[in-house]
């Protein structure tokens, strides 16, 4: 009995069943003529179809059955026992039109059309090298292809994986988030085919179960674990592909993951960088890879000598929803009083942020303490909430929530601040408290997720107690990504219209913004003092395409590549870093009886214009 997937080789191959005999040949009409989705077909040889016993049965695919006794007659033909329900007869109707296209093209020709590209392909990237002589790309493939022709043995796909100049891995999520910032699409994992992943990439039964219980799932982010890839990078071409797709492909891998001893990009007003400005490249990411964070960043013997200070504060008391500045503002266990104290999450318990909802970001908040009273409100509702701090002491239900990948708990809302919210954003959702002590603070080292030294309290902030960005680096920021839209041809036809895009410190949500010293200064501090408030830098903050979003309007700008000249500079092992997380250095004295009232914040209270000094 044989089952052959079909399903890829059809789209730009004749299947011959008399040289490749089989009983069951999926195929995939969306991999053949790239619409419609989800439509497909199985052959089935007629000797064999007595084996499909299927229990299930639904519309259409009997011939009679009764309601209170178990007895049902199914058809008899194949096809009408196994097709339930409404077929989807649109997207079959559409089906004419690919096969014309195909019958016009040939069979023969768009083999060789993609076999040609997935060839020239897999050629350039098997060249590509780093600049002490070892392989960029790593090629899974059989020692011998054919990509057409009778002896054809590999379809028109190349998969592989990456290495660094220090021999450690790509992860293959960080190659395909990195893709889609440039507009290429590729498919990335396993590719349900766990029989060549295990093989091509040497995992065994014990790596599969032991990655399975480090938390490794399909279409997770673990793209690397104990040092070995989980998963590949697949390109795949098709009748429609052009030279232009591979070559914009190949382009994309050399300048984002080739470290050949290039030049790095500098700008005017850089001092960190030694490269002279006449040896800049059009392409603005000519910066290497493995040298991202290191020449944007204080060298460890370099500090500035100019002074630093705190320029402002800013509480955000629900997550992803607006905050507000203030001069001076009480710290707490968890950062700063009531920051990120509450959250929204959906009907699943899954805690809701801008990356799906951004007009979040429209809801304003503001903390009076005289009356002891969250305001909250929004332009979609007519009526404030006020959301009392200490609230009476009835029963509030605890819910257990989905937050990072890991869950928590909180105290639920009444009904009409849960409607409010509803309605404020159109999407079914429910405001929760956090509960004390129960999420704590984790540190990045490298690329890695730690739990802190210090065990210290969190509240819905994603990782650390406070985020702080530099005034200096938004401002150097500013000036590269103006540097990208004018260097790179496809967005320069934008830039009449987005050349006054500037980004501004909230975009980045921070809670400090400091003032004075250098560009990416912060990447070296270690401790920093704020006015007599000492704090511990647990690393910097990896960046999505959340801020992209402009927080005065909840408009996405991904015309502006902020992400994308972010990334050209700020890449450090599959993580864009902008911003330090940061830890208060006391804790344990800041309990439940003072969530409830203001006693014991005396002398923590932190000030805007307060100095800054760092220890590196």
């Amino acid at each position: 009995m044989v089952l052959l997937d079909a399903a890829k080789g059809c789209g730009t191959s004749q299947l011959d069943l008399s040289m490749y005999p089989a009983d069951f040949v999926a195929i995939s009409f969306y991999k053949i003529f790239g619409y419609p989705t989800g439509l497909g077909a199985l052959l089935i040889r007629t000797r064999s179809s007595g084996i499909l016993q299927k229990k299930y049965f639904g519309g259409g695919t009997v011939a009679a059955c009764l309601a209170d006794v178990d007895f049902v007659q199914r058809r008899e033909g194949i096809e009408q026992m196994l097709e339930d329900g409404t077929v989807p007869f649109l997207g079959i109707a559409a089906l004419h039109r690919g096969f014309l296209a195909i019958n016009r093209l040939g069979i023969s020709n768009i083999q060789m059309h993609a076999g040609s590209l997935a060839m020239f392909t897999a050629l350039h990237l098997s060249g590509l090298k780093h600049a002490n002589g070892s392989n960029l790309c790593i090629l899974y493939n059989s020692n011998s292809l054919t990509y057409w022709g009778n002896k054809c043995n590999q379809g028109p796909t190349v998969t592989f994986n990456l290495r660094r100049i220090d021999g450690t891995w790509v992860g293959y999520r960080e190659v395909e988030k990195l893709a889609s910032l440039v507009g290429i699409h590729i498919r990335t994992g396993c590719f349900c085919n766990p029989g060549a992943c295990s093989k091509f990439l040497g995992l065994s039964e014990s790596d599969v179960r032991a990655n399975l219980e480090a938390g490794h799932v399909c279409w997770d982010d673990h793209d690397v674990i104990d040092g070995k890839p989980t998963g590949a990078v697949r390109v795949s071409f098709g009748y429609m592909s052009t030279i232009e797709d591979a070559l914009a492909f190949i382009d994309y891998i050399h300048k984002f993951f080739l470290n050949d001893g290039g030049c790095s990009l500098k700008l005017p007003g850089d001092p960190f960088i030694d490269c002279n400005l006449s040896r800049i490249n059009i392409n603005v990411y000519s910066q290497r890879p493995t040298e991202l964070i290191e020449s944007s960043k204080i060298r460890g013997d370099h500090k500035s000598n100019q002074k630093i200070h705190l320029e402002s504060i800013t509480i955000y008391p629900i997550k992803s929803c607006g905050g507000f500045t203030v001069d001076s503002w009480p710290l707490s266990d968890s950062g700063l009083l009531y920051d990120r104290e509450w959250a929204l999450v959906n009907s699943s318990g899954i805690v809701l942020t801008q990356k799906k909802c951004p007009m979040m970001c429209m809801i304003k908040t503001h903390i009076e303490f005289s009356n002891g009273i969250l305001i909250v409100s929004s332009p979609n509702m007519e009526t404030r909430l006020e959301i009392p701090l200490f609230p009476a002491s009835e029963e509030a239900a605890i819910i257990r929530v989905n937050m990072c990948g890991e869950r928590s708990f909180g105290k639920s809302s009444a009904k009409e601040v849960t409607e409010w919210f509803t309605l404020a954003l159109n999407t079914q959702c429910s405001l929760i408290r956090r509960q004390p002590k129960s999420r704590q603070v984790h540190s990045r080292v490298g690329s890695e997720t730690q739990v802190s030294e210090n065990t210290r309290e969190l509240s819905y902030a994603n990782e650390g107690q406070f985020l702080l960005v530099s005034q200096a680096s938004i401002d150097e920021l500013n000036r590269r990504t103006i540097l990208t839209l004018h260097q790179n041809p496809k967005l320069h036809r934008q830039s009449t219209a987005i050349s006054g895009v500037k980004v501004d410190a909230m975009r980045f949500r921070p809670n400090f913004v400091v003032a004075g010293g250098c560009p990416f200064e912060e990447d070296s501090w270690r401790t920093l003092d704020i006015g007599g408030h000492r704090f511990t830098v647990l690393g910097g903050c990896n960046r999505c395409k959340m801020i992209n979003i402009d927080q005065s309007t909840g408009r996405s700008e991904e015309e502006s590549n902020l992400l994308l000249a972010l990334s050209s500079y700020r890449r450090n092992k599959g993580k864009i870093l902008f911003g330090v997380l940061l830890a208060n250095s006391f804790s344990g004295d800041y309990d439940e009886e003072q969530r409830t009232t203001h006693e014991g914040q005396i002398g923590k209270v932190i000030k805007a214009g307060s100095r800054v000094d760092v220890e590196i």
